[in-house]
């Protein structure tokens, strides 16, 4: 079935062009040529030649954030099998871990390194950093801090960092403008209004796709598959 012919021009600062697309169940932003999910044990045994294979128009799905480990001691159950098979089937591939505050980051940053071999062609790590513990900003940051620069010593890359804009704003700030910024902004129909740059948007958790079962979110790269290339490890 084609796509449904529904638009919406949003005249803003920046301008972003939605069009609905019941293949994928959502409005997709169509300004952007490279698109992605990141999923994790919630999704279950996924089919990632039918990710791959999957095409609507011109929109395809190029690349796979992977959720790895969790503080100090988790590692998902899924992360060795989805790792795998995303490589596999030609999908750009990232491995992100889901920080607390209140973990050793150091331990944390050990947890990431002994469950993720980070190949040639892979995304560099990610921080997925959303949850405050009622930990100050001045904490979470020399946290966080602490876990990129150990991530940065191993890989010889600056990390990722995964965040929506509110966390960033309060938490983080200007300290963290050198690493490349992976934003999570869905419910509007607008580009997520931040005062730095980002590379990577989540724009929404409720989108479809085969190979499957249920929701899973979606994401935009903001340049081309040669600037994707150059972001990840030589």
């Amino acid at each position: 079935m084609a796509a449904a012919g529904v638009y919406w021009w949003l005249q803003m600062e920046n301008e972003v062009t939605y069009v609905r697309y019941e293949e994928f169940g959502i409005d997709m932003p169509v300004n952007y040529d490279l698109h992605g999910i990141d999923v994790s044990k919630f999704q279950g045994n996924i089919n990632w030649e039918a990710v791959r294979q999957m095409q609507v128009d011109k929109i395809n799905f190029s690349f796979a954030f992977i959720k790895a480990t969790e503080g100090i001691t988790r590692q998902d159950r899924k992360f060795k099998r989805n790792w795998r098979l995303s490589k596999k089937a030609g999908m750009v591939r990232g491995a992100y871990h889901f920080f607390y505050a209140t973990r050793d980051p150091i331990q944390q940053a050990r947890n990431f390194r002994n469950t993720v071999s980070l190949e040639k062609g892979d995304l560099p790590p990610v921080l997925d950093i959303e949850v405050h513990n009622n930990q100050s900003p001045a904490v979470i940051r020399s946290m966080a801090k602490i876990w990129l620069e150990e991530m940065e010593n191993i890989y010889g890359v600056k990390p990722i960092i995964y965040t929506n804009i509110r966390f960033y704003d309060t938490y983080l700030g200007k300290d963290f403008d050198e690493y490349p910024l992976w934003v999570a902004h869905y419910y509007q129909k607008e580009k997520p209004r931040i005062h730095r740059k980002w590379l990577f948007w989540q724009h929404s958790d409720i989108g479809h796709v085969n190979g499957i079962r249920g929701e899973v979110d979606f994401n935009v790269f903001r340049s081309d598959s040669s600037s994707l290339i150059e972001l990840c490890l030589p």
